[in-house]
């Protein structure tokens, strides 16, 4: 199937009430745009220059999110433009994207990467630091970050039971915390191979990168 027949289908599929997030990293230009002109608006990079470079050349209604492990000296480059980071698994990282956003006038909104996968390689905040965070003083003083939901990634498993474990452990702290932060109103888990268990978790949010694209260019 075509880029655009893939994109349709997953709309139809998915319905109003969960976004899809194209995953389009190490992909064309050329793909994104035949993406677009299937009515695609959410595009997810994992490398700041990568998106940075695609965003001057692509239509301006287009939302970038970063979906990828982000380090402080690169958040200035996307500042001016992106839509949501999705991987804030830092206290650090979070107050730098204030800093850079209050320069650029904007308020850039957040989610909480949560770590839910039992694989070293992945990144996140445990559920104790998440919640530190949310509730230090120094949060409630950041004026140019929105933290609007969590994000996680589940372990590279065939095992369903595990992946509905961790996801679903994902849900009830997102419930959890939605209660003290009415803002809080994405929850983004779920790729190509395991969305439709997120869903089913509750995931309202996916990134669907080889089921669109086709398999990445690895560079």
């Amino acid at each position: 199937m075509s880029i655009q027949a893939n994109i349709h289908k997953f709309k139809e599929e998915l319905g109003e009430d969960v976004t899809l997030v194209a995953v389009s990293k190490t992909k064309p230009v050329s793909d994104l745009m035949q993406a677009y002109e299937a009515g695609q608006r959410v595009f997810g990079e994992n490398k700041v220059q990568e998106m940075e470079a695609k965003w001057s050349e692509m239509p301006k209604d287009i939302q970038w999110h970063m979906i990828g492990h982000v380090q402080r000296n690169k958040v200035k480059y996307m500042a001016p433009f992106v839509s949501l980071i999705e991987a804030v698994d830092s206290k650090r990282l979070l107050k730098e994207v204030n800093k850079q956003a209050k320069k650029n006038d904007r308020t850039i909104r957040c989610l909480l990467q949560i770590k839910i996968a039992e694989e070293d390689s992945k990144f996140g905040l445990s559920t104790e630091d998440a919640k530190e965070l949310l509730a230090s003083d120094a949060f409630k003083e950041y004026k140019n970050v929105s933290v609007v939901g969590l994000m996680g990634m589940a372990t590279f498993t065939d095992n369903e039971a595990q992946l509905r474990s961790e996801f679903s452990k994902l849900k009830r702290l997102f419930d959890d915390f939605s209660k003290t932060h009415p803002a809080f109103e994405i929850l983004s888990m779920g790729m190509s191979g395991d969305y439709k268990i997120a869903i089913e978790e509750g995931s309202n949010m996916v990134r669907v990168g080889s089921a669109i694209f086709g398999e990445r260019d690895t560079h």
